[in-house]
């Protein structure tokens, strides 16, 4: 059995109280402290371990409440949980200094899954995240989660041009670019508001999906606490147009129909023209994948994530494409284009 690399601290009170508190939970859930090892790390401040145990392992999530404030997670893990899909249970939590012991849903995500699988194996485990979001979007959580209301969506729009166009490419916009600009961040707006509003998990794409542990089960649900009640094309738009994976756009399509079938059968307040609903889908995947091109800049700028600029290539083509299909984008595709070249600079292909 190979030694777990020892976990490496920065903070010596808080490793003396995190060890204090995984002693005390070691004993009352049979953990064995010696196997604490590295499970993952997300875009946030936290961590997360997994230990072994009498019940099989578990995992501990560190996140520093000067920095993350764990009660979303707790509440919309209940949500979910509540609502029959797989998200983990919370078995201790010392609210204070940020320790959880969690349930472990897996190893195995599905980007990591679909990597090796074959073109059926894949279709199964989106089929398997579509009847899921379906029942998450059937949680009424209204009164439980914040709004996904205009101002929250173009505060994330607002990370593109601060991050991404000017302290990533270097560029500064005119007053009349700018204006441009905004004139096509308020259609965006207009068309992602006028959508009926769900239950949104936010980031429900392959690295927050797990496989399931009997095939054909529901997928593990993960990243879950910045989740709000939103538009409805969200949470499918991050899945079939993920920042992480890619798939051809019959694909996404026979995808998109599958859900909305489903959607549309079980009650969600879905438009009865799949063409209609196709088009606030793309138009909410513009809102999302601008965002992200701002939220991965930042990431590797302020915060030295430069992992994450590998995928900046794959967010472009999605906000290209869907800029230079509908009237009054054209010049959002015209300023992509015109930082692509900046981008080619620095050695990211387009």
């Amino acid at each position: 059995m190979t030694t777990p690399e020892p976990i490496r601290w920065t903070d010596p009170a808080r490793q003396h109280a995190f060890m204090d508190w995984l002693n005390a939970q070691a004993a009352a859930h049979g953990l064995v402290v010696g196997s604490l090892r590295a499970a993952s790390a997300d875009a946030s401040f936290r961590r997360y371990f997994r230990i072994d145990g009498r019940d099989g392992p578990r995992i501990v999530m560190d996140a520093p409440p000067t920095h993350e404030d764990c009660r979303p997670f707790v509440g919309v893990a209940a949500l979910l949980r509540g609502g029959g899909l797989e998200a983990p249970e919370v078995l201790s939590w010392d609210e204070p200094h940020g320790f959880m012991l969690l349930s472990d849903l897996g190893a195995t995500t599905y980007l990591e899954a679909i990597r090796r699988a074959d073109p059926a194996q894949s279709n199964a485990l989106y089929l398997a995240a579509l009847d899921a979001l379906v029942q998450l979007q059937r949680i009424d959580a209204h009164a439980q989660v914040p709004n996904y209301d205009r101002a929250l969506l173009q505060r994330e729009l607002d990370l593109f041009p601060t991050w991404y166009i000017e302290r990533h490419c270097g560029q500064r916009l005119d007053d009349k670019a700018l204006a441009q600009l905004q004139r096509c961040f308020a259609l965006i707006l207009d068309a992602c508001t006028a959508q009926p509003s769900v239950l949104v998990h936010r980031d429900y794409h392959s690295r927050n999906l797990m496989l399931p542990r009997e095939p054909g089960g529901p997928p593990g649900l993960l990243d879950f606490q910045d989740a709000v009640w939103g538009p409805v094309s969200y949470d499918l738009a991050s899945l079939l147009r993920d920042a992480y994976v890619e798939w051809d756009e019959s694909t996404q399509l026979d995808w998109a129909v599958r859900y909305w079938e489903r959607g549309r059968k079980a009650g969600l307040p879905l438009d009865a023209d799949f063409g209609s609903f196709w088009r606030d889908f793309e138009w909410m995947g513009l809102q999302r994948h601008l965002k992200v091109l701002g939220i991965f800049a930042r990431l590797s700028h302020r915060d030295g994530k430069d992992g994450y600029l590998k995928d900046l290539p794959l967010v472009w083509r999605y906000a290209h494409r869907v800029a230079s299909r509908y009237n009054g984008l054209g010049p959002l595709a015209h300023l992509l284009e015109q930082l692509a070249g900046t981008q080619r600079e620095s050695g990211y292909t387009f």
